[in-house]
């Protein structure tokens, strides 16, 4: 996924957090998000209301984080964090992120062992995995309706899409052949506007 330069719409100048606020910023989002909306949550916080990144270094980190082993979100956690305030920065978002699910999830693990033999908790729990993957699809459309309209990034997308999502290959080796593709093709298109 190439970005153009001037491809952020609004520019602004762009604040400093103290750890303090970014610890209490990604806590806040640990403790009311799940899945794809603790995404969403951190674009609304760092590039809309805090103005900590601009919406492309949000959408580089994006990507990043997509691709790196370990959880998506803590991943764009620390993207933003350092983006932010460097490595004290990047620890602090990670903490603040983390320490909720942790609680969470020692909490949920009692109380599922406790109640796993009722059917009420699985159907539970499939309404929440369906909310989980709505609020993945929103950021997904969000962010792709906000790209570069360009058919080669398109046709990655779309294939990375087919052979993980629908074909169920493993996702390392997806990755591992898309992303040089990827970077060729954005290396490829930069270089045919610079011959332009």
């Amino acid at each position: 996924m190439a970005l153009e330069a001037d491809s952020d719409p609004v520019s602004f100048e762009l604040e400093q957090p103290n750890l303090g606020a970014l610890f209490w910023c990604f806590l806040k989002i640990g403790l009311t998000s799940f899945g794809g909306s603790s995404r969403a949550m951190m674009y609304a916080e760092s590039v809309e209301r805090r103005r900590w990144l601009r919406e492309r270094d949000f959408l580089t980190g994006f990507a990043i984080a997509q691709v790196l082993p370990g959880a998506n979100p803590v991943n764009l956690a620390l993207y933003v964090g350092l983006r932010a305030r460097g490595l004290i920065g990047a620890a602090a978002a990670v903490c603040g992120i983390v320490a909720p699910a942790f609680c969470v999830i020692l909490l949920m693990g009692f109380v599922y062992h406790a109640l796993s033999r009722y059917p009420a908790t699985h159907f539970v729990l499939e309404g929440v995995a369906a909310a989980g993957v709505a609020a993945t699809l929103a950021v997904g459309i969000k962010v792709a309706l906000r790209m570069p309209r360009r058919l080669t990034p398109a046709l990655i997308a779309i294939l990375v899409f087919a052979t993980v999502g629908v074909f169920h290959l493993p996702m390392i080796p997806v990755v591992v052949v898309a992303v040089p593709v990827s970077i060729a093709a954005a290396y490829w298109a930069a270089q045919g506007k610079a011959n332009v």
